[in-house]
């Protein structure tokens, strides 16, 4: 059983920066792929970022591609998120979320672990 823990959300203006952070146990970091969801208000939760357990590719959504880069450490059982050039649209509630499948996918329904999420506001 794999427990994930997010940290790194707050309150920042537009145009500003956050890294989040996701620290794995209870299981072998390295035998998962890794993806950032995010979830809205009165919205579905959709795919942001995920990366690789081997080769360690990265996959990003349209929303957030050229603003966001998602890394690993598999030394500190980790996975971040780095988001720039932030937008009032990316708040949202940010969750971590592991998969024992071969490469990411932007489907949440093939994640089996999830962390409970960190709020990122973004006022207008």
């Amino acid at each position: 059983q794999v427990q994930l823990v997010e940290s790194g959300g707050g309150l920042v203006q537009a145009g500003g920066s956050l890294r989040l952070a996701c620290a794995a146990s209870g299981g072998t970091f390295g035998n998962y792929i890794m993806g950032w969801f995010r979830q809205a208000p009165g919205k579905e939760r959709e795919f942001v970022a995920g990366i690789n357990r081997a080769d360690f590719r990265t996959y990003y959504s349209d929303s957030v591609k050229g603003r966001c880069t998602i890394s690993r450490d598999n030394t500190k059982n980790t996975v971040y998120l780095e988001m720039n050039s932030l937008k009032p649209e990316d708040t949202a509630v940010y969750y971590c979320a592991a998969s024992s499948i071969p490469a990411v996918s932007a489907r949440s329904g093939n994640y089996e672990y999830w962390g409970q999420g960190t709020q990122v506001t973004v006022p207008s």
